[in-house]
């Protein structure tokens, strides 16, 4: 049997060995690198991220991910981001007043969430649509969050014949924001499912299916 061969990005930024650990148990062939020629050619494309959207997007642009990111979904070849690895997905990041330009890929705008609490961490439920494959089996289940920045509102609606962006939602002391999205070969968490047990090694299974 193969297995699709997956690449976690390595540009600086996140638990790359707890990510290679976890997508090799969901059933990947999976290297560290951010070899330009590797990445390109990789089934899948797994986006860390831990820390600042700055410094994720210095590391991003070391390594030219933003324009491998670009070029893997040009030719319709899968991405997945986690954690701050898909705030940087969007226009900008906005940390302590001063806006950051990320990949692009998504309109809107990263910001702190509203509450008197701050990181979100832990464990919470998520709101799923319905369709979903990412989250196929583990739609009532709970993930790990550790994050204090989110995306508050989703912009982005797709026309015919395109399908539409599938949105889940989550909320932290009565603040909602983006948990996940799936867009075409694009997909992304704001939480961990390497983090995420049971459920998010399901979801990673999930992923690593479409590949």
């Amino acid at each position: 049997m193969t297995h699709p061969r997956v690449v976690v990005l390595d540009y600086g930024s996140g638990n790359l060995r707890s990510a290679e650990r976890a997508v090799a148990r969901a059933g990947g062939d999976v290297v560290v690198s951010a070899d330009y020629t590797a990445v390109l050619a990789a089934d899948g494309l797994f986006v860390p991220g831990v820390g600042a959207f700055a410094a994720c997007m210095a590391g991003l642009h070391a390594v030219k991910g933003g324009e491998l990111i670009g070029r893997r979904l040009a030719g319709g070849r899968r991405v997945l981001g986690v954690c701050v690895g898909m705030q940087v997905l969007f226009d900008r990041g906005d940390e302590h007043g001063v806006e950051t330009a990320g990949c692009g890929e998504w309109p809107g705008r990263v910001e702190r969430l509203c509450a008197d609490v701050l990181p979100h961490m832990g464990w919470n439920t998520v709101d799923a649509p319905v369709g979903s494959t990412l989250f196929a089996g583990v739609e009532k289940e709970r993930f790990y969050f550790v994050h204090s920045y989110g995306a508050r509102s989703w912009d982005l609606e797709a026309r015919e014949p395109f399908k539409p962006p599938l949105v889940t939602w989550s909320s932290h002391d009565g603040n909602r924001f983006v948990a996940a999205v799936e867009n075409g070969p694009l997909s992304a968490t704001q939480f961990h499912p390497e983090k995420s047990g049971d459920a998010g090694a399901q979801l990673l299974r999930n992923w690593v299916a479409t590949l």
